[in-house]
């Protein structure tokens, strides 16, 4: 699985011109899964994510978590994160997970950071989203996780 974190002072995602999902100072992560890719992946990729040190300490230095500052978390799907760029001018999402596998890996990622963390919105699977962000920093931060045995 893939997550694209960015540490923001604010962020939402609007479907429709409606906003589905918005917090204020925390996480805003793109999340996508690949082919292969399991529940294990996804509990991985959350447990990164809850305890990644990207907020400042009192000192400056990147010493906090999400969880460590009670954050917002906002996740929203995206599965051109998958893409492979490597030829042509065309990307490939043939890396992606199926639809109805990204879906149901998207949805367990959320009831597992729910349970996990105070703070949890997202955007909708598979809808046209306008995300907006306030990136703080700016931070930004590429996570992967393979599936075991995966050589990619």
């Amino acid at each position: 699985m893939i997550g694209l974190l960015q540490r923001v002072s604010e962020a939402a995602v609007r479907v429709d011109g409606e906003t589905v999902g918005a917090i204020g100072p925390g996480l805003m992560v793109l999340v996508c899964a690949e082919k292969g890719d399991s529940e294990r992946e996804a509990d991985q990729l959350l447990t990164k994510l809850l305890g990644y040190r990207v907020f400042s300490d009192e000192a400056g230095k990147m010493n906090r978590s999400v969880t460590d500052t009670a954050g917002g978390l906002l996740l929203v799907p995206q599965f051109t994160l998958a893409a492979d760029t490597r030829s042509g001018t065309r990307p490939s999402f043939s890396p992606a997970a199926a639809p109805e596998d990204g879906r149901r890996l998207f949805d367990y990622l959320v009831r597992q950071a729910r349970e996990r963390h105070g703070i949890v919105q997202t955007g909708v699977f598979g809808a046209d989203m306008q995300v907006s962000l306030v990136n703080d920093g700016p931070v930004t931060f590429w996570l992967r996780f393979d599936p075991v045995g995966a050589s990619r």
